[in-house]
């Protein structure tokens, strides 16, 4: 027996969980879920049975049938990983898990009111990529072990809850939604709770085979906007927010249209939009039926309609065909990106595409400067065993492996290139597969495709291939652009620049008032460069109002870096203090490891 991902202690020879039946009770004054997880298997199974938990306080184990206790340990937690939960069946194909999330809980972000948009209500959301579902529950969090699920969620009536699935039913709860098994001696009784007044139960259903990544939900005072056929937006229930992201977003079913003419029938029926509040550490989650996005991305120019467009990809390349496990994290987001750039030139226009790759270049070889330290994780398919996949993430799986298909793109023409990628997505659709796997489906479908292109050298080589690779644009191509534009211009300005210079460029073009946070963020990057302290105090009300990292890695890596910056560090220090209570705890970590390195 071994492990089949470095990052979870699923045992390759044991089943793997095939569904999983979820109640939820939400207590929001101690940040923690009560629940019941009902784990089916793909066959019966004797002995131990490995499942991947952190920070869960398990309660009890159940025989689901005879509701007698199954015998379980809870060793020590490793770092990555969490800790293994081992249970000892005999010849039972499911398994019931009754515990306790952690207020700490990796995936979860409690929101007290004063923390939302409007208040008034608590607020709760989960990021469960890349390895943080075990910490909602107890399950084989691989991507290589696929689950449907059903989620009964328990919550104040005031509140409302979405989630990466179909939404059946609101409803009153009922005593017969929980287990028996969840009585007094657990410290509490579920059932008691469950059916208390002033609560509502929502049901979901997920039917489709998803990465436990996926799993998703949010809870609070939500509202939402109908943008199409397909597509809502939703958000905190406050009318300024919901009517500039349905207008930031109005084009939605347009790209999934053009989407379908790419590559395939949408199968996932809804494509709904979730704004979450600033704290959300990413720029956008994929979760199906129901992406996250953060706000920052509404920029009133229909801008953030990129984010969109790449969660859209998701839908085909990440959802439909997953990366088995993180090692081959490119699979998913090469592709997603160079199906993107795809929906973005037949919907945006050629220009704005070719933008779009010109700034993924620059970002390329920036990452790649970053990891000089540690060329491991320049390569597409990398060694993570003992690595927290978080604090290696960065846009080399995006821009490298968005390069390596648009050179074989470029060798095979893109009518070929059309054909194999929709044959790829129909051939491994709802699978998760590793990089031999592409690279063996690509020499079957291109014949002497190893002849023309070094697929060794791109897929396992470090640093960017001396290749005919892209180039970045003329400023021809970019003068009509007014955001990413900005954008590619102050990431290509020399990090020399003298203070005088970043205020006169601000004099005429209010660059640090913009409402575009990639304009603002670059800007600001290039002043705390230049020591132009008359702006750190918008890069201190900055990092208090967002909580993106593609943001706060750049704002504090600038203020850190450097010997000689040590009002800048005393100034990033303080900024942390008071703002890491508004941080996911991933965006946290992210912090910390900038301040690990260059304090």
């Amino acid at each position: 027996m071994s492990p089949i991902d470095p990052h979870s202690f699923t045992e390759s020879a044991h089943p793997f969980t095939t569904h999983v039946s979820l109640s939820l009770y939400f207590d929001f004054p101690s940040s923690t879920i009560h629940a019941a997880a009902l784990l089916s298997l793909s066959r019966q199974h004797s002995g131990d049975l490995s499942l991947d938990t952190r920070s869960l306080s398990i309660h009890k184990v159940l025989d689901p049938l005879t509701v007698t206790p199954i015998p379980f340990s809870l060793p020590q937690q490793d770092p990555v990983k969490g800790q293994n939960l081992t249970v000892t069946l005999s010849h039972q194909d499911s398994l019931l898990v009754l515990y306790t999330t952690s207020p700490s809980s990796s995936a979860l972000q409690w929101l007290s009111p004063p923390q939302t948009f409007k208040k008034t209500h608590p607020f709760v959301y989960t990021q469960c990529h890349a390895i943080h579902a075990r910490s909602v529950f107890p399950c084989h969090d691989t991507p290589a072990a696929r689950i449907r699920y059903s989620a009964r969620l328990n919550i104040p009536r005031q509140l409302s809850a979405v989630m990466s699935a179909k939404h059946c039913d609101r409803r009153d709860p009922v005593a017969g939604d929980v287990s028996e098994g969840f009585t007094d001696d657990v410290g509490f009784n579920l059932q008691a709770l469950w059916s208390a007044k002033g609560r509502v139960v929502e049901e979901f259903v997920m039917e489709q085979p998803i990465p436990p990544y996926l799993f998703a939900f949010a809870v609070g005072e939500l509202g939402f906007r109908e943008v199409g056929p397909r597509t809502r937006v939703y958000s905190e229930a406050v009318n300024g927010v919901l009517d500039s992201a349905a207008k930031e977003f109005a084009g939605t079913d347009e790209m999934i249209r053009q989407g379908e003419k790419l590559f395939g029938e949408y199968v996932w029926e809804r494509f709904d939009l979730l704004v979450l509040p600033p704290s959300f550490p990413y720029c956008g989650m994929e979760n199906p039926r129901m992406v996250f996005l953060t706000p920052t991305v509404i920029r009133g120019d229909s801008s953030g309609a990129r984010v969109v467009a790449h969660e859209l990809a998701h839908s085909w390349t990440g959802n439909l065909i997953t990366n088995k496990n993180n090692e081959h994290f490119w699979l998913n987001e090469g592709f997603t990106t160079y199906a993107e750039r795809r929906i973005v030139e037949v919907v945006q226009g050629e220009d704005r595409a070719t933008l779009n790759i010109g700034i993924g270049w620059r970002s390329l070889n920036e990452e790649v400067e970053r990891f000089m330290d540690n060329l491991e994780f320049t390569k597409l398919r990398t060694n993570q065993e003992g690595v927290d996949p978080d604090a290696v993430r960065s846009q080399i799986p995006y821009e490298k492996g968005f390069q390596f298909l648009f050179r074989i793109e470029r060798q095979i023409g893109r009518a070929a290139f059309d054909e194999f990628i929709k044959k790829y997505i129909s051939t491994f659709k709802f699978k998760s597969i590793d990089t031999e796997t592409f690279l063996d489906f690509l020499k079957a479908n291109v014949p002497g495709i190893e002849k023309d292109i070094d697929l060794k050298l791109w897929t396992e080589g470090t640093g960017i291939p001396p290749d005919d690779l892209n180039r970045i644009p003329r400023e021809d191509e970019v003068a009509d652009w007014k955001g990413q534009g900005w954008e590619l211009y102050l990431e290509n300005l020399p990090k020399s620049v003298e203070a005088s210079q970043v205020l006169a460029l601000d004099a005429v073009y209010k660059l640090s008032e913009s409402k575009d946070y990639e304009i603002k963020v670059a800007f600001l990057e290039l002043a705390i460069s230049a020591r132009c302290r008359h702006y750190y105090g918008e890069v201190e009300k900055t990092l208090k109002e967002v909580g993106r990292r593609s943001y706060l890695r750049p704002l504090y890596k600038a203020l850190v870096q450097g010997t000689e910056n040590e009002e800048e560090k005393v100034l990033a220090k303080r900024v942390f203090a008071e703002a890491r209570k508004c941080y996911h705890p991933i965006a946290q970590g992210l912090v910390e490891s900038v301040f690990a390195k260059y304090l």
